[in-house]
């Protein structure tokens, strides 16, 4: 007559399991935290970026506005909205001519990678506004 076997041996091959699935799941689920953190942080510094080129370009395009005045809102609106901490390097550009005014804002997305910072650049155009006779 043969001997059951203990039941102890069929969990012998289970043993480390466990360590293996976490070696390999791991790096998976934190390389998808990481792209969805740096996802947040580009889209984060884009709409800071647009949001500055519009104040700029509605400024810049007031009845006695210029490119200076639309130079500085759209400067100021980046400082305040978090400057170097949401959107490195910040440079803004305005033009102005007899119908449209233009702001351009870029700088850098900050980066859970290191050495790799995405470039934003955000442009907003309006209208300038100039009274008519009725």
């Amino acid at each position: 007559m043969s001997r059951p076997r203990p039941a102890t041996s069929s969990r012998r091959s289970d043993r480390g399991s466990a360590t293996i699935e976490l070696l390999i799941l791991l790096p998976a689920l934190f390389a998808v935290m990481f792209i969805g953190v740096q996802a947040a942080l580009y889209h984060h510094a884009r709409e800071v970026a647009i949001a500055a080129a519009q104040e700029g370009a509605r400024t810049a395009a007031g009845e006695h506005g210029n490119e200076t005045a639309g130079t500085t809102a759209a400067t100021t609106f980046v400082r305040d909205a978090g400057g170097d901490d949401v959107l490195a390097g910040a440079a803004v550009s305005a033009s102005r001519s007899a119908t449209t005014a233009v702001v351009v804002v870029t700088g850098r997305s900050l980066s859970v990678v290191p050495g790799w910072n995405p470039v934003v650049r955000q442009r907003a155009s309006m209208p300038v506004e100039r009274a008519t006779a009725p």
